[in-house]
Formats: C-alpha cells, structure tokens, sequence
C-alpha cells in the first residue's frame, strides 16, 4: 500500500465553506494612529475581524476568492494546510463582504 503525502494534494472547499486567511500579525490600527497587538484583542469583547477569501465551496454565493470579509472570531474553526493557518467559515457567519468588483450600487462605504 502506498503512502499518500498529504501537503501535495489538492484541496477543494465544499458546499458552502469559506477558507479565510487572516492578518498574520493580528494588529490593527485605530483611526488615532494607535497600533492595538492581537494579544490585546480579547481584553475588547466581542469585536469583528476581517479576513481575505482563499478558497470558497461551490455552492458560496456572495464572495470570491480574493474578497476581504468581516466575522466573528468565536465562530471560527483554525486548519494549518502547508504551514500556512486558515479559518474555515461558512457562508452564513460572514457579515460583510469588501471588494473592488462591489462599487456598482453599493452602500457607499469604503475601507
């Protein structure tokens, strides 16, 4: 029997999954300048973060690959796919979705 080694194969998202890629330092900034560490996150309560789209599952209907989206932390489940950490969401815990391909009738609010 042959051995398969996993950090070679394909992966692909199913139904409507969302594989999310976070900022790897975890910090933001306030609009005052103030660089807030990722350690300091949870001392905030419940704040959303924003991730960019890596891959979606087919049946993903509001984002693309590349798409920036806002989620809450505690609804996230973490995979390491080739050294690399992701969140793995589903459509229906995103709460906002960014994106360049969205500016035709949107809500006029710009990151």
């Amino acid at each position: 029997m042959a051995t398969v080694d996993r950090e070679k194969l394909p992966i692909k998202m199913l139904n409507d999954r969302i594989l999310v890629r976070l900022d790897p330092e975890g910090e933001r900034k306030t609009s005052g300048g103030i660089l807030i560490p990722a350690t300091a996150e949870a001392a905030l309560g419940k704040r959303l973060i924003w991730g960019e789209v890596a891959a979606h599952g087919p049946n993903v209907r509001t984002m693309e690959t590349g798409d920036q989206v806002l989620f809450a932390p505690e609804d996230r489940f973490e995979v390491e796919v080739r050294d690399e950490t992701y969140i793995v969401l589903r459509e229906r815990d995103i709460h906002a979705v960014a994106a360049t391909r969205l500016e035709e009738g949107s809500t006029g609010l710009y990151l």
